[in-house]
């Protein structure tokens, strides 16, 4: 049965209104929310909301497993089914949650890829061209490695609108679960941002408000962003696939290598729980070692 012909259909869209509206959550996070919701109606078939157990939900993520769907894949989807049932119990007189408890078979973790302190520099450093769109890459890109911020962060920003303080080297977003934070920015990219800032209203309408604006004029859209600054790594020499996350691995990963400091960092990236920090970022065991040896009294040399 289509999602839209269930019997149930207008409460996943009132769920998902509230999510829009009220929450004011990314659109990457409505397509995601949408997506895990419409595919629970197609499981349903003709058998409503309020007749789902735990056994079956279970028996439900065991099918979407054989599938082939990735472990992070399945756990996006039951957390999709969760909120909903959630809402349902709390304003719908639902008598229980039946994703309650139910886990997704458990992902393996990974380190996430980060450049090199000299492949970064490289990259950065390497401008491909002179043109305006260049000068916009640039400034881009140093402002996503110098404070770590998401593509959707970079890309929502707005000129006149306060965020960006180059004068006193910070910038304001609002990122995953509607959590504002303010990062410093570097001077290099305060350079970048500057000479971007002098040339914008060469590819900007003049009635646009974004901050990074493509060849129409318009707001920059995030498929673009992906595709410069790949096509940047590669002019540049850096090996593999760069993509926009990277920059923000990067960031995170050499801050906390300088620095040593995990709460820090966890600030600047946002992250509700440092465990998500220490899994984003990696030491090497060099750096570690070197930290143990000059503050461990008895690791000292006489």
């Amino acid at each position: 049965m289509a999602a839209t012909s269930h019997p149930d259909a207008h409460l996943v869209q009132e769920y998902l209104h509230l999510l829009r509206h009220q929450r004011q959550l990314a659109a990457n996070s409505i397509t995601n929310y949408t997506r895990s919701l419409e595919r629970l109606m197609g499981l349903l078939g003709t058998a409503r909301l309020d007749s789902l157990d735990s056994a079956q939900v279970r028996r439900l993520i065991a099918r979407l497993n054989s599938s082939g769907l990735s472990p992070r894949a399945l756990a996006n989807i039951l957390s999709g089914w969760r909120g909903l049932y959630h809402w349902l119990v709390r304003h719908r007189n639902f008598a229980s949650n039946p994703c309650q408890g139910v886990r997704a078979p458990k992902a393996p973790r990974t380190l996430p890829k980060a450049l090199s302190v000299e492949a970064a520099q490289r990259l950065l450093e390497t401008i491909p061209g002179e043109t305006v769109e260049f000068v916009r890459d640039a400034a881009m890109f140093e402002l996503m490695y110098s404070s770590g911020l998401r593509r959707a962060e970079v890309l929502s920003l707005n000129c006149g609108d306060g965020r960006l303080d180059l004068h006193e080297g910070l910038v304001t977003v609002t990122g995953k679960a509607s959590k504002t934070r303010t990062i410093p920015v570097g001077s290099k990219a305060r350079e970048a941002l500057a000479a971007w800032l002098a040339v914008r209203a060469q590819l900007a309408k003049a009635d646009e408000k974004a901050l990074f604006v493509g060849a129409r004029g318009n707001r920059l859209s995030a498929s673009v962003l992906g595709n410069r600054l790949n096509s940047w790594a590669r002019a540049s020499g850096v090996q593999g696939r760069v993509h926009p996350h990277m920059l923000r691995h990067s960031f995170a990963s050499h801050v906390l290598q300088s620095s040593q400091d995990l709460r820090a960092v966890q600030e600047m990236l946002g992250h509700a729980s440092i465990s998500t920090t220490q899994i984003y970022t990696h030491l090497d065991f060099q750096s570690l070692a070197k930290v143990y040896d000059a503050a461990h009294p008895r690791a000292r040399k006489k």
